[in-house]
C-alpha cells in the first residue's frame, strides 16, 4: 500500500513537472493555428455551431452611414443564403470590417480582417448575372470551393464574374452608401428581413 502511494506521488510529480515546459519552435508549428488567433477570431469561430434559421427574402446590412437592403437569391443559391442568414442571425458579422475596396467592388466579412479568414463551403454557380449591386461570395483558386464568410458587393457591372463565383443577392436600396464604403469601415449588423 505504501509503495503504491509513493509510486502515485512520483508519477504525479513527473506529470506536473512536464506542464511548465517550454514548447520548441518545431512543436509550435505542429500546434493548431489558434496560437496566433485573436480573441475576436476565436469568438467568431465559436459561432459556427449549426443554428435553426428562417430563410428570408432580404437581409439588411447596417453600416455607420445607414442601411443597405439586399434581396437574396434563395432559389439560385440556397445553401449560400442559408449560411449567410445563419451567420447574420448569430451576430457573426458584427464588428467585422470591409478589408477590400476597389473601383469595382467592396469586400468584407473576414474574421481576420485581411482577406485570409473564413472557412470553406461548396460554390453554387448560377445564371444570375453579376452587375452593379450584385452580392457574391469570395473564393480562392478552386472554383468548386467558396469562402463561407467573406462576401462582396459589385459597385460597377461585373459580368466577368458570372458563372465563376456564387451570386446570392443584389442590393435593392442603399447602393449610394455602398459606393462610399472605405477600407476598415465596420459592419455594425446584418439582419434577416422580410
Amino acid at each position: 500500500m505504501k509503495y503504491k502511494q509513493v509510486f502515485l506521488l512520483i508519477i504525479s510529480g513527473l506529470i506536473l513537472s512536464g506542464c511548465g515546459q517550454k514548447i520548441s519552435q518545431e512543436e509550435q508549428v505542429k500546434l493548431p493555428a489558434l496560437q496566433n488567433t485573436t480573441e475576436k477570431e476565436v469568438m467568431k469561430e465559436e459561432t459556427k455551431e449549426e443554428t435553426l434559421v428562417t430563410i428570408t427574402d432580404f437581409a439588411t446590412l447596417k453600416i455607420a452611414s445607414g442601411e443597405v437592403k439586399i434581396k437574396l437569391y434563395k432559389e439560385e443559391a440556397p445553401n449560400t443564403v442559408k449560411n449567410f442568414l445563419s451567420k447574420s442571425s448569430s451576430g457573426y458579422y458584427e464588428g467585422l470590417n470591409f478589408h477590400r475596396v476597389e473601383d469595382w467592388v467592396v469586400q468584407g466579412g473576414d474574421p481576420k480582417g485581411n482577406g485570409t479568414g473564413g472557412g470553406n463551403m461548396p460554390t453554387e454557380l448560377n445564371k444570375q448575372v453579376f452587375k452593379r449591386g450584385s452580392v457574391g461570395v469570395a473564393r480562392g483558386g478552386d472554383i468548386k470551393i467558396s469562402n463561407d464568410s467573406q462576401f462582396f458587393i459589385c459597385t460597377t457591372d461585373c459580368d466577368f464574374l458570372t458563372g465563376q463565383y456564387t451570386n446570392f443577392g443584389e442590393v435593392v436600396s442603399g447602393m449610394e452608401l455602398v459606393d462610399k464604403i472605405k477600407i476598415g469601415d465596420e459592419i455594425l449588423k446584418i439582419t434577416p428581413t422580410k
